[in-house]
């Protein structure tokens, strides 16, 4: 079709204008999502885990990558397009600035590196504990609240499918009135590295820490904390330093009393044989039982990598049912990608809280306490319950 002159120009104009509308109210389709800059901190074996997961989300950008083992740092950034790497993290926080830190180090430099990260104004993820002792974290809290800043911790456990429905049944009064819980995790023990035997180590920071996590967030916050811990291999060989003696517990069963007369217990342990290995792969055994006056339910497979919930109650006749026998998109490894979608969009506001994660660190602290002196501890810290 053939446009006259006066026809051309109005047409033009009209595409013109078209061309001048503010982007605010352009067709969403044509916005991309807002990114959360990430610097991560420790390129060991958990960042394998965590790296493959982070980088294929769409609200993140991943811009550093730092280890005290400079070839580690530079070939997380070599596979993940990563464009800066450091050695030292005084060198990475020189570079570009992160809105987000992802702490992937050896668990005794968490509190550390973390209050490094939040004076230099910058928002952190954690993984567990986020600091050595309840003390250190608390001030951590309270350093990231002064300054408008965040601070979370792992484990992720409670953004599960399967802890949502666990959480629900609890609370529409399914299994009647709760009396008590058993968790338990346990392998054979990491030999990549001394940190898990070494003093700030031990089975309770690195496993019980989930088992903990999620009861506290099914039943409520611990009120009281009681526990025997032990040694069981008094040394250990380890890749990164050899023979190593062990100074942490190996093992350990902890009793929590969440008030209204439930009682639970968490035990774990480096010492324990399991087929499964320290993957869990294949793992179709309940790990995590709670019972109460009307019913029984059981988590099938680990809480930090679930498939399943086994139920039965009166109100169904007692026979017992397998639900959400598929994780759906849940990883262990997801926490960092949950916080920096809700970073980037501020929807869909995570389940994990750093309150929670303090309060689960007092309770590893309590337990240890309370093995060395022989008596119930109390817990002073709380969180928001119930998180559903």
């Amino acid at each position: 079709m053939k446009l006259n002159r006066r026809k051309f120009i109005e047409k033009t104009a009209a595409m013109g204008a078209v061309s001048m509308i503010a982007p605010s109210i352009l067709p969403a389709a044509t916005e991309l999502p807002k990114r959360v800059k990430v610097g991560i901190i420790g390129c060991g074996s958990v960042s394998t885990q965590y790296l493959p997961h982070i980088s294929k989300s769409p609200f993140v950008e991943l811009i550093s990558a730092c280890d005290i083992v400079p070839e580690r740092a530079q070939m997380a950034a070599k596979q993940y397009n990563i464009p800066n790497w450091y050695p030292h993290i005084d060198k990475m926080l020189a570079g570009p600035k992160p809105d987000l830190l992802l702490n992937l180090t050896d668990m005794q430099e968490h509190g550390r590196l973390n209050k490094i990260a939040l004076n230099a104004g910058i928002n952190v993820w954690s993984e567990k504990p986020m600091a050595n002792t309840y003390a250190e974290g608390k001030a951590l809290l309270d350093l990231a609240k002064a300054k408008g800043l965040k601070i979370w911790g792992a484990p992720a456990v409670v953004q599960s499918p399967q802890f949502a429905f666990m959480a629900e049944q609890i609370k529409e009064g399914k299994l009647g009135r709760v009396a008590a819980a058993h968790a338990h995790y346990g392998h054979l023990g990491p030999d990549w590295s001394a940190f898990f035997y070494e003093k700030g180590g031990g089975s309770l920071p690195d496993l019980g820490v989930y088992n903990l996590a999620t009861l506290t967030g099914l039943l409520g916050p611990a009120k009281f904390v009681t526990a025997m811990t032990s040694i069981v291999t008094p040394n250990r060989k380890t890749n990164n330093k050899g023979d190593v003696k062990v100074e942490a517990e190996d093992n350990a069963v902890v009793l929590m009393d969440h008030g209204k007369g439930i009682i639970s217990s968490v035990q774990c342990g480096f010492n324990y044989f399991d087929p499964y290995g320290h993957e869990g792969k294949g793992q179709e055994k309940p790990t995590i039982s709670i019972w109460g006056s009307g019913g029984n339910m059981h988590l099938i497979g680990y809480d930090w990598a679930p498939f399943g919930v086994d139920m039965a109650t009166r109100e169904n006749n007692e026979k017992t049912i397998r639900h959400l026998s598929d994780p759906g998109k849940y990883v262990w490894q997801m926490g960092a990608t949950v916080i920096a979608e809700h970073m980037a969009t501020g929807e869909n506001a995570p389940l994990i809280r750093p309150e929670h994660a303090l309060h689960v660190l007092e309770v590893i602290e309590a337990a240890r306490t309370a093995s060395l002196v022989g008596k119930r501890i109390k817990i002073n810290s709380t969180f928001q319950y119930p998180l559903i």
